[in-house]
């Protein structure tokens, strides 16, 4: 069958909670490979709560139902506080990406005390706002940011990312509404390591399967190339 919109591939999935330092619940799932050891970490980091964004946000679902099967990675993905999804709601209120700080460093105590994989940061929109401005904090792997709007972290937090050795992979679309390639590559040329990858066509949210599939394509080849080019089809069961 062909893998496209909310097919889910087969995984290991759980529902999990993250315990922040200020005392809040937050609910997400993992998923992992169904029969092998993941070979890297996923920790999802969804759009804007005020405008929709939550841990069923769809790349961020997509990557969570595809790339356990797919390329071998674990796939943490959460509400952040105050955010609410099928899965439940998360404790406390959104606080504009300042107390969301706690929710970054509960989920990456989940992947220490979980001994998951080198683990990797993936924010889309406000979500790459949080990777810039507490990834930093964090032993991680790398960084992915989709759709960098820039509105909040500040230049010295972006500049700061020159500073830190681990990968840096930006995917700007062509047609966003808040950050366009060129103007990206100014705001981004403080990371002079930094992979800004322009994508032709591209819009903020990514809607459609050719987008998906280039989006996840990406953070594929960032995070275990070797698992590249990504299967379009899935054997149907028995």
């Amino acid at each position: 069958m062909e893998i496209r919109g909310p097919l889910e591939l087969p995984a290991q999935r759980e529902d999990i909670e993250l315990t922040t330092a200020d005392g809040l619940t937050l609910v997400g799932e993992l998923a992992v490979p169904q029969e092998t050891a993941p070979v890297a970490t996923l920790v999802t980091l969804h759009p804007l709560p005020t405008a929709g964004g939550f841990m069923d946000s769809h790349i961020i679902r997509k990557s969570a139902a595809r790339l356990p099967a797919l390329a071998d990675l674990a796939v943490l993905r959460f509400n952040t506080r105050g955010t609410t999804s099928p899965r439940g709601t998360s404790d406390g209120a959104f606080d504009g990406g300042a107390a969301e700080q706690f929710d970054v460093a509960a989920a990456m105590d989940f992947v220490r005390d979980r001994a998951l994989p080198n683990p990797w940061l993936v924010g889309w929109s406000f979500g790459t706002e949080l990777a810039l401005k507490y990834g930093r904090d964090h032993d991680i792997a790398g960084i992915i940011l989709l759709s960098p709007p820039l509105h909040r972290a500040t230049d010295a937090e972006v500049a700061a990312w020159g500073a830190v050795d681990v990968p840096v992979v930006i995917l700007v679309p062509e047609l966003d509404d808040y950050l366009r390639p060129d103007e990206a590559r100014e705001r981004f040329a403080s990371i002079p390591h930094a992979n800004l990858i322009a994508v032709d066509g591209g819009k903020h949210l990514w809607v459609g399967e050719t987008q998906t599939r280039r989006v996840l394509t990406e953070i594929v080849a960032a995070v275990n190339p070797s698992a590249l080019p990504l299967a379009t089809h899935w054997p149907e069961a028995d």
